[in-house]
């Protein structure tokens, strides 16, 4: 009996440093996303490039989750249900507000001078030109998502600059489209006779063919700002290793593959921190959208 008890006893202690390889072994899943700033489709194919790359260069499980709108995609960088997310402007400003220690820590090289686009609906008669057009004054105006820096938060700026009004002052209707594609769609088609857009995402979808210019054309473009960044939480090092920040910032810099960087509408990421984006946070308190 005393034999049997401690061939037992000798076996399960056998077992258990099996049990600590094994733990050691389960690297946790880097998890990221990204705002919805176009259609779903398109932004699964991206961002599943994306987490293929960094999987292979970072040597753990890497998940790419989408969400259904730019507020959701802060709530899940700041719940850190994701440790790093491709913010525009001012969802990274809100993010990094929310999660002290976390930084933006590359962005396209187009970010560094991005640009909002107005657009016009061909039946309006308005042309493009380089003084802000205040001939939209009256019109059915969109803009994209509520938290988008080019598509609501630097074109209500200027709206406010232009008239010394709010847009609500300004135009006989405004909408939320909820992304750029969308935005460029329902100008087209004449549901709204005006929009911002991001211009990036615009000259995609004339690339594919997908924007006809005989029913809906830019009219204005914005001066320059700072907007889509990488962002990553503070305690990254922490869940994944020393390092493990600067290795993912130098690994999404060295992205050279047009089939990664083509869909982004950018030439290459670059480094980016924090800094950077005060003009944005600048504005959007301006504009009572900040506190």
């Amino acid at each position: 009996m005393k034999r049997r008890s401690l061939l037992s006893a000798l076996a399960a202690l056998a077992v258990l440093p099996s049990l600590g390889l094994g733990q050691a072994a389960a690297a946790p899943t880097f998890v990221f996303t990204a705002i919805p700033d176009q259609d779903e489709t398109r932004l699964a194919e991206r961002f599943g490039r994306v987490a293929a790359y960094l999987q292979d260069k970072l040597g753990v499980p890497v998940k790419y989750v989408s969400v259904k709108s730019y507020p959701a995609a802060v709530t899940a960088f700041t719940n850190n249900e994701v440790q790093l997310a491709w913010f525009g402007g001012f969802t990274g400003v809100q993010a990094r507000a929310a999660v002290p220690g976390s930084e933006a820590i590359a962005q396209g090289e187009e970010d560094k001078q991005f640009k909002s686009y107005l657009i016009a609906n061909s039946a309006t008669g308005l042309k493009k030109g380089d003084e802000f057009p205040k001939g939209i004054a009256g019109k059915t105006f969109t803009f994209g998502s509520r938290a988008s820096t080019s598509g609501r938060v630097m074109p209500e700026y200027y709206i406010r600059q232009a008239f010394g009004k709010s847009p609500d002052e300004v135009f006989s209707k405004i909408g939320f489209s909820g992304d750029h594609t969308r935005t460029i769609q329902l100008v087209q088609s004449g549901a709204y006779q005006v929009g911002a857009v991001d211009y990036s995402v615009w000259e995609l979808e004339k690339k594919a063919g997908r924007v006809d210019e005989s029913k809906v054309s830019v009219i204005w473009q914005s001066p320059p700002f700072p907007d889509y960044q990488w962002t990553a939480r503070g305690d990254l090092d922490k869940t994944f290793g020393a390092g493990f920040t600067d290795k993912l910032k130098a690994e999404l810099i060295a992205i050279h593959d047009p089939k990664i960087l083509e869909p982004f509408g950018r030439s290459k990421f670059v480094p980016a921190d924090n800094a950077e984006y005060k003009p944005v946070e600048d504005v959007a308190k301006q504009s009572g959208l900040l506190n």
